[in-house]
């Protein structure tokens, strides 16, 4: 199987050649990124433990975090958020770049993984609104082949958002907590593990993804992990 899988590679390789999505010169690694250009992807390996904010140095748990817990137990997020990752990440998400989206599922899963493996992965879901306008859900496109790669079960219909809420894009932190509260909800009947991991593609406040940790936790659900594929850093003070 190893053998065939290398005799593919090489045969895509000659007949469509890896193209840099984002200089144009000859991709490497069987990923749409030349070397030069995947250097610069910001790997976020100094952040907080438990909510995967980026730091000059890895910590169990940020002064934030110290001062109020979230709902979640631990936090995995191997980019920070920040280019040139971030232009690919908008070109998926917006701009229907399939070729983008399997880049970051592709860089996501040659990332080291946690040590403690969730028994199922839930995909932060998109309003069924939103989800004709855009096509697809593109945390769920994301999950699926990670979930392959680490040998845990995807489920795509074990969270559901219950009501339609505002673009969290250009909203504030207090803002993004009021517009997710209360917009998710379980399916009926769902029968699940104790210990769960919720995916979404970026992390910014981490409001959407302390919502959805709420809801399972109510549920009864032991352990509830939040993965996401790149964290945003803290916003800039203002200086007085």
């Amino acid at each position: 199987m190893d053998a065939l899988a290398h005799l593919l590679s090489r045969l895509h390789a000659w007949l469509l050649p890896w193209r840099c999505l984002l200089c144009g010169d000859a991709g490497g690694d069987g990923l749409d990124l030349c070397h030069a250009c995947a250097a610069e992807l910001p790997r976020n390996t100094s952040c907080c433990a438990r909510c995967a904010l980026p730091l000059p140095s890895a910590v169990a748990m940020c002064g934030r975090c110290q001062r109020k817990p979230p709902p979640w137990d631990a936090a995995w997020a191997p980019f920070r958020y920040g280019w040139p990752l971030d232009r690919l990440e908008a070109r998926y998400k917006f701009g229907r770049d399939l070729a983008a989206g399997r880049t970051l599922a592709r860089l996501w899963q040659c990332a080291a993984p946690p040590v403690a493996r969730p028994a199922l992965i839930l995909p932060v879901p998109l309003h069924r609104s939103r989800l004709r306008q855009r096509g697809y859900n593109q945390s769920l496109e994301l999950a699926r082949p990670l979930g392959r790669a680490l040998g845990v079960p995807v489920r795509h219909d074990g969270l559901l958002r219950a009501r339609f809420t505002e673009a969290q894009t250009e909203l504030d932190a207090a803002a993004r907590r009021r517009n997710v509260r209360g917009a998710f909800a379980l399916c009926e009947g769902l029968a699940l593990p104790a210990h769960v991991a919720l995916l979404d593609d970026v992390m910014t406040t981490g409001a959407t993804l302390a919502e959805c940790a709420r809801v399972l936790k109510r549920a009864g659900v032991a352990r509830v992990d939040v993965w996401a594929l790149a964290r945003a850093p803290a916003p800039r003070q203002r200086p007085l």
